[in-house]
């Protein structure tokens, strides 16, 4: 929100008022209480009809600041995001000049009792600073409003990301973002996943903790500086220390909730009935059937919004017509091997058996005159599941697991976004303003939770649209409504990368898109980025999403490259699980691995896949990928082909439907096993080991994880002139070893738990 005419003028209906000085302060052991007054102390006449603002300064995590702004101390109806706090050791230092608040390598600084900043250190390097005037307590003469507003100085390289899943910019300088969720697509400012986080490439991020809507200008309205406010009569934020961007993203999942692990059966290839098609069990099983005909391994089959009778969404039934026997439907599914998964959302429609159930007793959002709230948007006469009311989770919960018994494995967690603000009344009072971006995380954790408790807690996923601060313990999230267009499959990307930097491990997208009609071409390169994204499926509205309606390049597309991401679970596994333990996600931008090359900060359309390989999608029907390569040594696992990359490269190539650039990086070693039929198996049971590229001295290694996503072992390479030394421990049987250089292969064998290779 913007609240300046220029850089020297307030908007005339703002009154803006700012903190002058720290007049006084408390401190305790854990906290720092900062007084500052609107005006300059000079006599004690001047302590008389004037505002304060009042400063807590706290610390949750090692590295992390919380800075909380107070005009008028009012009690918040809730809800509010759960944090963990760590009780880490903080220093408070005093004196006459200068007031410092210190928790690990981060130190908040004030000066005391002259012109009022607070400043932000690293190892006493500044990296932000709320300059003077940039903190406001703010009041809108026109409507009565309050708001309060901060600003955070940047650098002149200074580059922000995140702020969720955002289909603008990459780099959101010079953007003005509002946190609001809302069902907008995928190609607008609009966002299902609207996360009040932002990274900075300076080394640090800020988290705004607030649920209802905070507007930030980044570099827009001060061009010089991050700004963020809120209606209300307090802020606040988190200053999250650094010095890399992992380290920021490893504090932020730390205070916001640990990402958790989708069991590994999730990473394989998911068919969706689509939206809008017709189907019905004999079509369901025509497809299922037609994959495995064509050799093209299946974990998941989801059954779309049409499971269910028409105007009756939710209702949480088969209709019984296309499904007459369900339980005897998915246990054929389940004797092929695939998983099972069905469409719900949290919206009750009124012609739905349950809608009376769930209005007679207090279940649904309620007006301020005690209706249900109701609208015919979606489906005649929706309502709203509350989740705020603890018997409404549990009768929804009920509902739910009549279908896990019946043989249902997880669920799609559609919508969470339209959630009403106005007229509305919640069972335990929260603010509907602050409900509406909450909601979601509710939502997901009544689904999530269950599955915990009926399938255990390493089955548990779902595939959720719509997300919130601390979503990321409810993966997997995927990225709404795209069309079937080379741009919106490049916005979409551009999109999941924002969201990953938000402090999420995972995400997908409608392969092929989900609106229009997709095209042959369109559908093989996007199965390409798809099977090559963290997790895979294929969806659409109106039309069939399997691979043969298309033409028969596009069945060994699909097989190729489901093949592929089968063959790389050993290694994907284990770096998903590192994305578990450190908030690092699965698919990120080039810059989390490369810090100091200034050009990867830029880049928005190729993506690490885990810490080893780099993938480079190819966005139209001629098959040109402009991309570039960090320096180091690379090697396309497709095709052998290397490249020495000096100084940081851009490369022009073109490739065939079957291809694109795949690149493992110099000194990897990268497990996979080229006979697997599903994405969960036995991933220590004699993967092949593939060396790429390393350097005379050069020692690397690199964990095993079983299936489960347990440490099983290890396995070290160390090349020293011509000899690879490698041992292994935790895997079963013999490996087939390769050592990939200068684009030739060398094949060995690896049995027992050393080897010595000769080049």
């Amino acid at each position: 929100m913007k609240f300046t005419d220029g850089y020297w003028l307030d908007r005339p209906q703002f009154e803006i008022q700012s903190p002058k000085e720290v007049f006084d302060y408390r401190k305790s052991d854990d906290k720092l209480t900062l007084y500052a007054p609107f005006k300059y102390i000079n006599e004690r006449g001047d302590e008389l009809n004037l505002g304060m603002s009042t400063i807590e300064l706290t610390s949750p995590i090692e590295g992390v600041i919380g800075v909380k702004l107070i005009h008028f101390d009012q009690n918040d109806k809730g809800p509010s995001y759960q944090l963990e706090n760590e009780h880490p050791n903080v220093d408070i230092t005093t004196g006459d000049k200068e007031i410092t608040f210190k928790s690990g390598d981060l130190t908040a600084k004030v000066p005391y009792k002259s012109n009022f900043e607070l400043d932000f250190l690293h190892k006493g390097k500044e990296i932000t600073k709320s300059m003077e005037k940039a903190q406001g307590v703010i009041l809108d003469k026109s409507t009565g409003k309050h708001y309060m507003r901060e600003q955070l100085s940047m650098g002149v390289d200074e580059l922000i990301y995140g702020l969720g899943e955002r289909f603008t910019s990459f780099v959101k300088n010079g953007q003005t973002v509002d946190i609001v969720n809302k069902d907008g697509g995928t190609g607008s400012e609009e966002a299902y996943k609207n996360i009040p986080f932002y990274l900075s490439s300076e080394g640090y991020g800020v988290f705004v903790n607030q649920p209802e809507t905070v507007s930030f200008e980044i570099a827009s309205e001060n061009v010089d500086r991050t700004q963020f406010s809120v209606e209300g009569e307090s802020l606040q934020y988190f200053i999250v220390d650094g010095p890399t961007p992992k380290d920021v993203l490893n504090k932020y999942t730390r205070l916001t909730g640990q990402v958790a692990l989708p069991p590994a059966w999730s990473f394989g290839l998911w068919l969706s009935t689509s939206f809008t098609t017709d189907y019905s069990a004999e079509t369901v099983l025509k497809f299922i059937d037609g994959m495995h005909d064509r050799k093209i391994p299946l974990d998941v089959f989801h059954f779309d919004c049409f499971w269910q009778k028409g105007f009756e969404w939710c209702t949480l039934l088969w209709d019984k017509e296309q499904f007459p026997d369900p339980e005897g439907l998915i246990k054929k599914i389940h004797d092929r091997g695939i998983k099972v998964c069905v469409w719900i959302n949290p919206y009750i429609a009124q012609k739905s058996p349950l809608f009376k159930e769930a209005q007679d007793n207090g279940y649904l959002i309620k007006r301020q005159d005690g209706n249900v709230w109701q609208w015919d948007l979606w489906q005649a006469g929706n309502g709203f599941v509350d989740f705020t009311n603890p018997d409404a989770v549990k009768w929804y919960q009920s509902k739910l697991k009549a279908l896990l018994d019946m043989g249902v494995d997880c669920f799609k967690t559609d919508f969470g976004e339209r959630i009403p603000v106005e007229d509305v009344k919640f069972f335990d009072g929260s603010d509907p303003k602050r409900e509406h971006n909450y909601y979601t995380l509710q939502y997901n954790q009544t689904v999530f939770d269950l599955i915990k408790q009926e399938k255990g807690d390493d089955q548990a996923t779902v595939f959720a649209r719509s997300a919130t601060v601390g979503s990321q313990k409810f993966p997997v999230h995927w990225g709404g409504d795209c069309l079937s267009r080379y741009k919106s499959m490049a916005d979409s990307l551009r999109g999941g990368l924002s969201f990953l930097l938000s402090g999420f491990g995972f995400w997908a997208h409608d392969i092929s898109g989900f609106e229009e009609q997709a095209t042959p071409d369109l559908y093989k390169r996007w199965t390409q980025f798809g099977l090559l994204s963290s997790h895979s499926r294929y969806h659409g509205s109106g039309q069939y999403k399997v691979p043969w309606v298309f033409d028969e390049e596009a069945v060994d597309n699909t097989r190729k490259f489901v093949d592929l991401k089968l063959s790389l679970m050993p290694y994907l596994f284990n770096e998903a699980v590192n994305t578990h333990e450190t908030g690092t996600p699965l698919m990120r931008p080039l810059f989390l691995e490369y810090t100091k090359d200034r050009n990867a900060y830029f880049l928005e359309r190729e993506y690490m896949f885990g810490s080893k390989l780099l993938v480079a999608p190819i966005f139209n029907a001629e098959g040109t990928v402009k991309y570039y390569l960090p320096e180091g040594k690379w090697t396309n696992i497709l095709n052998e082909k290397t490249y020495d990359v000096k100084n940081g490269e851009w490369f022009d190539e073109t490739y065939d439907n079957l291809n694109l650039p795949v690149l493992a990086r110099e000194n990897s070693i990268i497990l996979r096993n080229p006979n697997a039929e599903h994405a969960e198996y036995d991933y220590t049971d004699s993967p092949d080991i593939h060396l790429y590229e390393f350097a005379d001295g050069a020692k690397e290694t690199t964990r095993v994880v079983d299936e489960k996503g347990k440490p099983a072992g290890h396995v070290t390479a160390e090349r020293s002139g011509s000899t690879i030394t490698l041992s292994a421990d935790g895997l079963k049987g013999s490996s087939k070893v390769y050592v990939h250089a200068d684009g030739n292969v060398k094949e060995f064998t690896l049995d027992g738990g050393s080897a010595t290779l000769s080049l």
